[in-house]
């Protein structure tokens, strides 16, 4: 290890949080700390969630109109988070919210990509999250990003 490695500082610039809309309790840390971050540093911060595929059952995939309920339960999710991250003083914000799908491949997949952050924060999912096993998405998006994963309890 080189001496000058060392003292070089670690900063990130871009950062994304993926808020889970259906357990809002895994989210508020993560927020918190995101937007502290954020704010602190003065970084661009982009807020994300996906309607996950656990959350539509068959019988909301025949009724195109439960299915756009949940979308825009998602959207407002996200809006509302965007909204308290500006009264918290982030000046650069952003929210994002993706249609059904697996979270950590649609996260890997097609959020990273557009955003490219240097740092992700998840929230640990709690025991009411609808993943079963708590802080199984936060693992999975950790084990195979590409970049700093940070999450929060």
């Amino acid at each position: 290890m080189k001496n000058e490695e060392l003292s070089n500082p670690l900063v990130f610039r871009r950062i994304l949080l993926t808020i889970d809309a259906d357990d809002p309790n895994s989210s508020v840390n993560a927020f918190r700390y995101a937007v502290t971050m954020a704010h602190d540093y003065g970084v661009d911060l982009h807020i994300v969630s996906v309607l996950e595929d656990d959350d539509i059952n068959i019988f909301d995939a025949m009724t195109p109109g439960k299915i756009n309920k949940k979308e825009d339960d998602v959207r407002q999710t996200v809006e509302d988070y965007v909204e308290e991250a500006k009264k918290a003083g982030v000046e650069n914000v952003r929210g994002i919210s993706v249609g059904a799908g697996d979270v950590d491949d649609v996260i890997l997949d097609q959020v990273i990509p557009k955003f490219d952050p240097d740092l992700i924060v998840c929230g640990s999912d709690t025991e009411d999250a609808s993943h079963r096993v708590p802080g199984a998405v936060g693992l999975r998006i950790a084990r195979r990003a590409h970049v700093s994963v940070i999450v929060v309890r």
